[in-house]
């Protein structure tokens, strides 16, 4: 269908189409502690200009070329809502808040409102819907930055004596867990130049083999790079849980704190240092 009646409806009223749909974000509550009166103004203008852009080269098709300013433009401001805190409704407020102003004056300035108002309507609930989309992909986005900085600061890495390390798990481990947790024992053995590291599950409320596989994981690689892990706060529950299921933890060092862990890494550093002692 040509757009040729909404086109010339736009041009003819642009400057007043874009005053009251400014008007109409206010009327439905802009946030104002989340942007200025500046900021809706010049937002509203350049979506304005762009929407009439593409809306004068052909139909309601967002998949062709000419409607790709328009989109960036929504992705670009969906993006930004959803990093300040807006919510979805809030988003999708910013592009459906239009089509009310342009029904009204498709109704009192065009001969074909009907077609124009159905023209309209199609092409602000597609715009609505990618804003939608834009905003719900980038606020997953920030939830998995924020899970990752959470997981990152879970899992310290201290330097408990020279060359022994500790790192204190709290809570469940799962793959993703699991790779940040190896790679910051890795990293923090290299930078310490540590030759033991010690793993305690004290704060892991339950241990499964899924669990289990993944701390051999982790032991695995500390001994790849050089240092043998000792894994505390085996719990009689925990022990009996691995019995059950029938876990091997191989060559692997336990003990039921991490104090004791830190006695007998004491005593293999002292070890160490009688044997290698010049003579």
């Amino acid at each position: 269908m040509s757009s040729s009646v909404l086109t010339d409806l736009l041009q003819k009223h642009e400057a007043a189409i874009l005053q009251d749909w400014v008007a109409a974000q206010r009327q439905a509550g802009i946030r104002a502690d989340l942007i200025d009166e500046q900021t809706v103004q010049a937002n509203s203008r350049d979506l304005l200009r762009a929407f009439i852009t593409a809306a004068s080269q052909g139909t309601a098709d967002l998949g062709a070329e000419y409607w790709k300013p328009v989109k960036a433009l929504l992705q670009r401001l969906s993006q930004t809502q959803s990093r300040q805190g807006f919510s979805p409704s809030e988003t999708a407020t910013f592009v459906f808040s239009l089509k009310e102003v342009l029904f009204s004056y498709a109704q009192r300035h065009t001969d074909q409102p009907l077609v124009c108002i159905g023209e309209i309507s199609r092409l602000i609930d597609k715009l609505g819907l990618y804003s939608f989309e834009s905003f719900v992909s980038t606020r997953e986005t920030v939830i998995r930055e924020q899970q990752e900085s959470m997981l990152e600061l879970s899992t310290p890495v201290v330097e408990l004596w020279q060359g022994i390390l500790a790192i204190p798990l709290i809570g469940s481990l799962d793959s993703n867990r699991t790779q940040i947790v190896m790679e910051a024992l890795l990293q923090k053995i290299v930078e310490t130049e540590s030759d033991i590291a010690i793993i305690d599950i004290t704060g892991v409320p339950t241990v499964d083999t899924m669990v289990a596989q993944h701390l051999l994981k982790t032991v695995t690689a500390a001994k790849l790079m050089g240092a043998k892990c000792i894994i505390s706060g085996i719990r009689p529950q925990i022990a009996a849980t691995i019995v059950h299921l029938g876990v091997e933890l191989g060559d692997v060092v336990t003990k039921s704190s991490l104090a004791d862990a830190f006695r007998l890494a004491l005593r293999e550093q002292d070890v160490r240092l009688v044997a290698n002692k010049p003579r």
